[in-house]
């Protein structure tokens, strides 16, 4: 599991407008990464609005959200919800794998490979914070509470 000091997996991947988002290439800034199993679910709807909610409240910090999802179903997920920050289609699951996010999951008896909603706030690379299994109300929160807010 990543943890604080971790050096942070790069990501290259495209956004829901289908234009290339790269970690690496995000500038000296901190940024919010978040990983979610599937746009437009109760859960990821309200972890992803919560965020969207306090934007306004974090100042220079960015937000970027990843989950399986094709580019055409997060920009659908982005413009029904006006989240306004990008959210990038891991469809081979290959960054969630390096973020150590894609775990053998249950539900109903049933075992599948998922994503672990989890949330890492990042600076020049490095992993300041690393929130795994956490839940959609708390990614806002400990974000706030993470940049002194």
């Amino acid at each position: 599991m990543l943890k604080p000091g971790s050096k942070a997996p790069d990501i290259d991947l495209p956004d829901q407008n289908g234009k290339p988002f790269s970690l690496a290439k995000q500038g000296k800034g901190k940024i919010l990464v978040y990983f979610y199993p599937k746009a437009d679910t109760p859960g990821c709807t309200a972890q992803s609005c919560g965020l969207r909610d306090i934007a306004d409240e974090i100042g220079r910090t960015k937000i970027v959200g990843i989950s399986p999802d094709t580019p055409e179903k997060q920009k659908k997920f982005d413009a029904k919800f006006s989240l306004g920050f990008p959210l990038l289609a891991d469809t081979e699951n290959k960054v969630a794998k390096a973020w150590r996010v894609w775990k053998k999951k249950s539900m109903y008896g049933r075992e599948y490979m998922g994503i672990e909603r989890s949330a890492f706030l990042v600076q020049d690379g490095v992993v300041l914070e690393a929130w795994y299994k956490i839940s959609p109300a708390d990614t806002p929160k400990n974000l706030l509470e993470a940049l002194g807010k």
